[in-house]
């Protein structure tokens, strides 16, 4: 896992450790084109990381990814998490101003779900994944109800994933911190 916060050199890193830990890499990128300012952070990723990597475009149902593509990858790149987290959340037709407690549980539950079923099936295949995180607990306090209940939920799927990870890294100004693994 590589966490840190907003511009902190998060996906460049793990383009690094995929580099050197994998021959047959597959980049998960789990954004939505919504606008153009996300279509041009898409179009910057996509030509930071080499051609010969296979991408796989989804945020959900990784258990379907095709198993040629399975068996042939011998490492996966996910960026990145609290992506995936916003876009599970959005899933949902939840009007989050106004919900009740028990909406955003049944949210929290199944972002939960998603993310365990990604690192299940890595782990049931034996395949080694790389997944990068916004470190969302170190940033304002989010004015709104939206913000504070994504926080809350990707604040505890980067828990989750982090207890699962062997390695844990946190980038600071392009520089990783190893904060959790064998050699630390």
């Amino acid at each position: 896992m590589v966490t840190g916060g907003a511009r902190s050199g998060k996906s460049t890193y793990g383009e690094q450790l995929a580099k050197v830990r994998g021959r047959n890499i597959a980049y998960i990128a789990t954004a939505i084109v919504t606008d153009k300012d996300m279509e041009d952070r898409v179009k910057k990723h996509r030509k930071s990381r080499p051609q010969e990597w296979l991408t796989i475009e989804r945020y959900k149902g990784f258990d379907n990814i095709d198993r040629d593509i399975v068996m042939s990858t011998d490492l996966f790149l996910l960026d990145c998490i609290t992506t995936m987290v916003t876009n599970l959340m959005f899933d949902k037709d939840i009007d989050y101003d106004s919900c009740s407690n028990e909406d955003i549980q049944m949210v929290e539950d199944y972002v939960f779900g998603e993310v365990k079923k990604l690192l299940d099936f890595m782990e049931s295949n034996g395949k080694e994944i790389i997944l990068v995180t916004n470190e969302v607990g170190m940033g304002l306090v989010p004015a709104y109800r939206l913000g504070s209940i994504f926080r809350d939920i990707a604040g505890r799927i980067n828990q989750y994933v982090a207890s699962r990870a062997d390695e844990v890294y946190f980038m600071v100004s392009s520089i990783p911190m190893k904060i959790k693994g064998a050699d630390k």
